[in-house]
């Protein structure tokens, strides 16, 4: 991660929801084996409904969520061992333009745009590791599905959410000691607020939860810790997916039907409040958690 500078902070102040935030769009992951990667979101209840025009990309969606599977870029945003990554997370936004350039001179860094004739030109700023964070604006009445991609014949485009499944949150991996840079950058760029320690979610509770401006998802970053190193010697990086879903018993008996497993093993053990999928396609897994607020 590059060091992010905020001039003139106290002359632009605080704002709540600097960029206008409203949720996630789409989590994008980047694949050699999208077929392998397209069954296991299948099981979870996701639903490939359409192709990108020119690139080997597909859509998946259960409920107000969507996926995407990138195949098109050989091996850039995967893992060191080329496991699926998550290579990209599009933020819904008030205004994309706007919020590019606010970010921009917050101190993000701009994607330059690679953009074919005939596609849209999302902007995005770089993540953590090698991900990147896009601005979409056209995510109702007309979306960016809408251009870029061809629904697949036959198939429902608005498949309904397995057990209320919904985006509760993405799980990062940080470097050890860079706890407070991440907050920092999450809270200066974005306006996420750092929960109070005894705030937790799930059955997963260590590191920091940060709740976005708009407070329909959370981010958990997590460093290397000498008894427990769940991150190791991983570089900086989106690491796996929260599921929010009322109902956590219910929600595992249905997936567990489809074929999902789930980490039944010391510590971790499926419960109320959470539980976890095994990992999968060299470590692939999905964190489901407790939430009772309406799906979109």
């Amino acid at each position: 991660m590059h060091t992010v500078k905020f001039p003139d902070r106290e002359a632009i102040g605080e704002l709540p929801n600097p960029l206008g935030l409203e949720g996630i769009e789409f989590i994008e992951y980047a694949t050699r084996a999208p077929q392998a990667l397209g069954q296991v979101l299948e099981r979870l209840g996701f639903r490939p409904v359409a192709r990108h025009r020119s690139r080997e990309v597909l859509l998946y969606r259960q409920g107000g969520m969507n996926v995407v599977i990138n195949a098109h870029g050989g091996s850039e945003g995967l893992l060191p061992d080329g496991a699926p990554a998550i290579s990209a997370v599009a933020l819904r936004v008030r205004d994309a333009a706007a919020a590019y350039q606010r970010a921009l001179d917050r101190g993000a860094w701009g994607v330059p745009a690679q953009v074919a004739v005939m596609e849209l030109n999302i902007p995005a700023i770089h993540g953590v590791g090698a991900s990147r964070l896009y601005f979409v604006d056209r995510w109702r009445e007309f979306s960016i599905w809408d251009v870029d991609f061809v629904p697949i014949p036959t198939v429902d485009p608005r498949p309904p959410a397995l057990a209320g499944l919904h985006w509760f949150g993405l799980v990062q991996y940080i470097g050890r000691e860079r706890m407070a840079d991440w907050c920092e950058f999450y809270r200066e760029l974005f306006g996420f607020a750092l929960l109070p320690d005894d705030q937790r979610f799930g059955i997963l509770p260590r590191g920091r939860i940060l709740q976005s401006p708009c407070n329909s998802f959370y981010l958990q970053l997590i460093e290397p810790d000498s008894v427990d190193d769940e991150a190791g010697a991983a570089d900086e990086c989106l690491q796996r997916v929260g599921l929010g879903t009322p109902d956590v018993p219910a929600a595992v008996a249905q997936l567990r039907a489809r074929g999902v497993d789930f980490v039944e093993a010391g510590a971790v053990h499926t419960e109320g409040r959470g539980a976890l999928t095994t990992p999968q396609l060299g470590g692939l897994m999905f964190e489901l958690v407790r939430d009772g607020r309406a799906t979109p």
